[in-house]
């Protein structure tokens, strides 16, 4: 006998530990779904993406500063037949040189190599102010991509809430349909037995079928909503439980609160970074206006198939004979002259886009900190609103049952308790509300301060 009572209380305390774990390792929370978004979501990835792309543009105007290397290797073959005069270089024109005492082959073969370096050594910061604004673009590219991620955080949070919103009104609705089923069965009885009127039974039971199509609707809210978060979250199965417990009894929001909008905010932070390319761009324009100097250096081969006696040969081998090799480096300034006028003009362009960007971003911060203190002041009305929402929950509860007893006992009418009923619903209709409310607005304000340790915590 002892040893069955050891070994029932050995399972006892083995179930009793296991089952919380499982419960623990099987539920879900908030941060749990947004760690999937994070790695999985295709729109992030995206946005990654395009950081990425902007990053590479950056380094490629970066590369600007190096020297321009250009080389070239040929070997042709045609005739050598020359006339003097001066002509202009159009297209579909070739300057052959030739001489008339030539002689032998018709045709003569050559090749020719060539390299030349062109290095921009002083632009008056044209260079330095085309990085800058890649650097600006790059920086652009990631806020953007930090923007879209508070959005995606935001919009979790809330296709999250309303899932638990329905969920948690589609139980409340079934207990509302459990309490109209027994008010239904006890006016049936007392129907059958003559003591109420036929018609209490049919109001009765019309109301309890208003309820049950009122659960079909909620159902289906509950389905759609549970899809949705499927489909941002990735994951096919969700385990909310622990979530939907207190959901309805949401825990004051008594962490230190920002009151101040950051300047760090990605929003803010876009539009900064989108001033400071506009105002480089329009360094660029005004810097093209100012002449650019270059080092240039060349080296060329050249080969022919004419010897020095005036022979051509006609094999292409002996094209690669007779060769000259030559030189050239020095300074050069170039200055387009003609585009001062149009880059004065463009670099005023880019220089009032940068204002209004400016004022953009000042407009974007005043209403994100009025936002922000009345986000904060309705949370706060918010909880008050829920804490006498509950105790008119609970009174509605007591009320109910004693007005069930004294019907049962034929001290009222039904319809006086079909009210209380119907009050009772409206008291749990409106708390729901309330905690909804309060959740969303919780995360507006987390969506604001870019902080949503609290909520992903507490829900």
């Amino acid at each position: 006998m002892v040893k069955l009572v050891l070994a029932v209380t050995f399972l006892w305390l083995v179930t009793g530990i296991t089952v919380p774990l499982y419960a623990q390792q099987s539920s879900n929370n908030l941060a749990d779904l947004w760690r999937n978004v994070a790695e999985n979501y295709a729109g992030i990835k995206a946005k990654q993406t395009a950081t990425d792309a902007a990053a590479l543009n950056e380094r490629a105007v970066q590369s600007n500063r190096l020297p321009q290397i250009k080389a070239q290797a040929q070997s042709s073959y045609g005739t050598y037949n020359g006339a003097g005069g001066a002509f202009f270089p159009q297209a579909g024109f070739f300057n052959v040189s030739g001489d008339a005492s030539l002689h032998g082959a018709s045709l003569s073969s050559n090749s020719f190599g060539s390299a030349v370096v062109d290095w921009e050594v002083f632009s008056f910061g044209k260079l330095q102010n085309e990085t800058q604004a890649a650097r600006s673009l790059t920086n652009k590219a990631s806020s953007e991509k930090e923007t879209y991620v508070l959005t995606l955080k935001k919009l979790l949070s809330e296709r999250y809430i309303k899932l638990l919103y329905n969920k948690t009104k589609l139980s409340w609705n079934e207990k509302t349909l459990e309490r109209l089923d027994e008010i239904r069965l006890i006016t049936s009885g007392l129907s059958k037995a003559g003591l109420k009127p036929a018609a209490d039974s049919l109001l009765s039971s019309s109301a309890y079928t208003q309820s049950l199509a009122q659960n079909d609707k909620l159902e289906g809210n509950s389905s759609a909503a549970l899809i949705k978060l499927q489909e941002l979250s990735g994951k096919e199965v969700i385990q909310f439980n622990s979530s939907l417990s207190h959901f309805a009894k949401p825990m004051v929001y008594i962490e230190k609160r920002t009151a101040i909008i950051d300047n760090s905010h990605p929003v803010l932070a876009t539009l900064k970074n989108q001033t400071e390319f506009y105002r480089s761009k329009s360094a660029v324009e005004k810097s093209a206006s100012l002449p650019s100097v270059h080092f240039l250096g060349g080296l060329s081969y050249k080969g022919s198939s004419i010897n020095d006696n005036g022979y051509v040969s006609g094999k292409w081998e002996d094209g690669f004979s007779n060769n000259a090799n030559n030189f050239l480096a020095g300074v050069g300034i170039t200055w387009n002259i003609t585009n001062v006028l149009a880059n004065n003009y463009r670099s005023n362009r880019f220089s009032k886009e940068a204002e209004s960007v400016a004022h953009l971003h000042v407009q974007y911060q005043q209403a994100m900190q009025a936002d922000l203190t009345a986000a904060q002041v309705q949370i706060s009305q918010q909880f008050k609103q829920i804490e006498k929402t509950t105790t008119a929950v609970k009174q509605a509860d007591d009320a109910y049952n004693m007005y069930l007893s004294r019907y049962k006992s034929g001290l009222i009418a039904l319809n006086e308790l079909l009210q209380i009923q119907l009050l009772f619903e409206v008291a749990e209709n409106q708390h729901l509300e309330a905690s909804r409310d309060y959740w969303m607005l919780v995360a507006y304000e987390a969506e604001l301060t870019s902080d949503f340790n609290f909520l992903f915590t507490n829900l």
